[in-house]
């Protein structure tokens, strides 16, 4: 079977999103104000065939935990159908 999978990718809480502060510091010069706490990740898609969506599942975590995701600095969500 064929699945779709959906994994975004985002800093830790605590770590410093240089990208995220360039753009909270931008945003008002565009005329937008009391935008704050800016966080910048990835949206990853793809398909995969697997057994079944638990199979899809894991297999996607495998990818994220080895390179999908830098796991000690970034933490994800998969979303399989």
């Amino acid at each position: 079977m064929s699945f779709a999978a959906h994994v975004v990718v985002m800093l830790k809480p605590g770590i410093a999103d240089p990208q995220g502060q360039t753009i909270e510091r931008a945003l008002p010069a565009l005329g937008y104000e009391g935008v704050t706490e800016v966080r910048v990740g990835k949206h990853i898609e793809l398909r995969l065939d697997a057994d079944d969506a638990e199979d899809a599942t894991r297999r996607v975590n495998q990818m994220c935990e080895r390179l999908l995701a830098n796991p000690v600095i970034e933490s994800y969500e998969v979303s399989v159908r």
